[in-house]
């Protein structure tokens, strides 16, 4: 007797993990999602959105290691772990780039970090504003492994923060377009006539305007900012989920099941989201995964405009925009490491698409 699974959901699942990069995709998705949601837990500079600027040096290539003296502050931040853990740690000490210091009679004294073989500025401090007046063990050495951005920050600390906006952005857009666009295409295939060709001039119209531009304008009219962002590109990309549930509802209001439905007296409502919407999903849902991948693609180009994600936020798109101009001088990973980063995230949201798309097409499969 054949043990092999016979309902649609198993066989599309064991095509699925047939599919290598498919598999792969999924695998590097959860892991850009699990960085995304506890960013300041993997990033060395764990302040808020990874802001913590040193510029004497500002530009360093990765592995660049240098002593950091942390003066600590008065001031008192009372943060929650959980506060601290999603959105950075108030940081109000000074933080301070020094090449050597001698402590002896209770007094610290330093020489600033200074590059181009300059020499820094020697200064000194009374040990006492430390705790238990020992001041060693607020000097220690720190290592840039992605090297430090114009404004001396940590690179990698800014990439994987930066990541939370390009992964999150894919989120809200694409809840936002299916909820649109699942709602205006069911409408729309369902009830047809009048009903139909006005919903679909909507289509027409709004598909005929650059995306780039409709998001742009949106944007102005909500206002610069986080929020503003994720809406702006959700309420662009719904015109492509209607369309295809306009054109899946159409063929399969005609089928038994509905007119089934329709004798027993169900209401449109329940016809609708209980019998049909379950049985066309497919499709949609592998449009969603080629929508995630624009929206991260359209919130990196508002960033590089600057009507993205506003600083000190950090955003892929934002962090190419200000460094493209060092590509020609001499110091091209401020800009291709943040690059990198679009394209592995798209590339995987493309691949699973894909993977997604043959797994669903269930009759490709021999059961």
């Amino acid at each position: 007797m054949s043990n092999k699974p016979h309902s649609l959901k198993q066989l599309a699942l064991q095509k699925f993990k047939t599919n290598f990069w498919g598999v792969f995709s999924f695998y590097f998705i959860v892991l850009a999602g699990v960085i995304s949601v506890f960013a300041y837990a993997f990033a060395p500079d764990n302040s808020q959105h990874a802001n913590q600027m040193h510029l004497s040096i500002h530009s360093k290539k990765p592995g660049f290691k240098v002593e950091i003296l942390t003066l600590p502050s008065q001031i008192e931040t009372n943060q929650s772990v959980f506060n601290k853990l999603f959105f950075g740690r108030k940081n109000s000490d000074t933080e301070i780039p020094i090449s050597e210091f001698k402590e002896e009679n209770d007094v610290l004294t330093y020489t600033e970090y200074a590059s181009d073989g300059l020499q820094g500025v020697n200064k000194s401090i009374n040990t006492n504003v430390f705790p238990n007046n020992s001041a060693s063990s607020f000097i220690k050495e720190k290592t840039f492994y992605f090297g430090t951005d114009k404004y001396g920050r940590d690179l990698l600390s800014r990439v994987l923060v930066g990541a939370r906006i390009s992964f999150f952005i894919g989120f809200v857009a694409v809840f936002i377009s299916l909820i649109i666009g699942i709602f205006m295409g069911s409408v729309a295939g369902y009830f047809g006539g009048k009903i139909d060709a006005f919903i679909m001039w909507v289509i027409n119209v709004t598909w005929s305007i650059p995306t780039l531009l409709l998001v742009i304008a949106i944007t102005l009219a909500l206002g610069k900012g986080f929020w503003q962002v994720f809406i702006a590109v959700g309420l662009t990309m719904w015109v492509e989920v209607a369309r295809v549930v306009r054109g899946q509802i159409i063929s399969a209001k005609e089928m038994q099941y509905v007119t089934a439905a329709r004798a027993l007296g169900f209401n449109d409502f329940r016809i609708i989201s209980k019998h049909i919407l379950p049985n066309i999903m497919a499709p949609v849902i592998v449009i969603s995964a080629a929508n995630f991948a624009a929206a991260i693609l359209i919130e990196s180009g508002l960033s590089f405009l600057g009507i993205g994600a506003q600083p000190p936020m950090a955003s892929w798109g934002a962090m190419i925009k200000d460094h493209y101009n060092y590509i020609i001088l001499g110091k091209p990973y401020l800009a291709i490491i943040p690059g990198l980063c679009i394209m592995s995230l798209v590339m995987a949201f493309m691949l699973i698409g894909n993977a997604l798309r043959d797994a669903l097409d269930v009759r490709g499969v021999k059961g």
